[in-house]
C-alpha cells in the first residue's frame, strides 16, 4: 500500500461481516483498520486518520450514531453507516447526524464499494479507480477467473465453461470469500428476484458450480453448505493484474 492508498476505518462488532469485509475491501485497493466496538475506533483515531469510516449502528456499549456524532463534529470525517433492515429511524438519524450515506445488510460488497468510492469523490479524496482493478483476475485455490473474459481455468491452465448464472455466482462468492451469503441474496445477484418465485434455483445453480470446481461435489471443500444460513466460499481469494503468474 502507498501513502495514497484510501484508508478506511471498519467499526463493527460482528467479526463474521467484519473480517471477510475487510479482507474483500483489502483486495479492492483500500488499506482497512478494523476496530469491534466504538471504544476500540477511538483508540485508532488516536494512532492514524482514515479518509472514511464504514460505521455499525448496533454494537455493544457506544452506539453507532453516538460515535458518528463525534467522527463528525471533531474529526470531519465522511461516514458510511451499516445497518439492519429495521433500522429506518437510525438510518434518518445517522444522515441527520452528518452521515454521508448508509447500506442495509445483508448487502452487495461491489455496491458498497461503489458508494465508498462516491463518497470519496464527493469529499476530494481520490479512490482506487474501479477500471484500474475491473480486468484484474481472482484466484482461488489454484483456480483463475477472468471477469473480462469470463473465463475460468483450473489449476491446470484448463478452461472450463461457466454459464452466465454460474459466473455470476461464483463471482459472487469470490467478491465476498469465508462470508456467509444467505439464498435470497445469492438469487438476487444470479438471476434478480424474479427468481424468488422458485426458492431452489440458488441450490441448484450451487449444485451445477460445485459439479464444475470441487474434486468430489459430493463432498465439497470449496463451497460449503451452511446450516439455517445459506453457502459460504471457504477458499482465500487473492486479486491478480492481468498477466501474473499462478501463485
Amino acid at each position: 500500500m502507498t501513502q495514497d492508498t484510501p484508508k478506511i476505518l471498519l467499526v463493527d462488532d460482528e467479526a463474521t461481516l467484519r473480517e471477510p469485509l475487510a479482507e474483500y475491501l483489502k483486495g479492492q485497493g483500500f488499506a482497512v483498520i478494523e476496530a469491534e466496538s466504538a471504544a476500540v475506533a477511538r483508540s485508532e483515531l488516536t494512532a492514524q486518520r482514515p479518509d472514511l469510516v464504514l460505521l455499525d449502528i448496533m454494537m455493544p456499549g457506544e452506539d453507532g450514531l453516538s460515535l458518528c456524532r463525534h467522527l463528525v463534529e471533531t474529526q470531519g470525517l465522511p461516514v458510511i453507516f451499516l445497518t439492519a433492515r429495521g433500522e429506518a429511524m437510525d438510518r434518518i438519524l445517522g444522515l441527520e447526524l452528518g452521515a454521508d450515506d448508509y447500506v442495509v445488510k445483508p448487502f452487495e460488497p461491489r455496491e458498497l464499494v461503489a458508494r465508498i468510492r462516491t463518497v470519496l469523490r464527493r469529499v476530494g479524496r481520490a479512490a482506487v479507480p474501479e477500471s484500474d482493478m475491473e480486468d484484474w483476475h481472482y484466484q482461488f485455490d489454484g483456480w483463475v477467473l477472468d471477469p473480462l473474459k469470463r473465463k475460468l481455468t483450473d489449476p491446470e491452465g484448463v478452461t472450463v465453461p461457466i454459464s452466465t448464472a454460474e459466473f455470476r455466482l461464483l463471482r459472487a462468492f469470490l467478491d465476498s470469500p469465508r462470508q456467509v451469503m444467505d439464498r435470497d441474496l445469492l438469487l438476487d445477484l444470479v438471476q434478480g428476484r424474479a427468481a424468488h418465485l422458485f426458492d431452489r434455483a440458488v441450490d441448484n445453480q450451487v449444485s451445477r458450480l460445485r459439479r464444475k470446481i470441487e474434486a468430489n461435489s459430493s463432498d465439497p471443500q470449496l463451497i460449503l453448505t451452511v446450516r439455517g444460513g445459506g453457502y459460504r466460499l471457504a477458499a482465500g481469494v487473492k486479486r491478480l493484474a492481468p498477466g501474473t503468474e499462478r501463485s
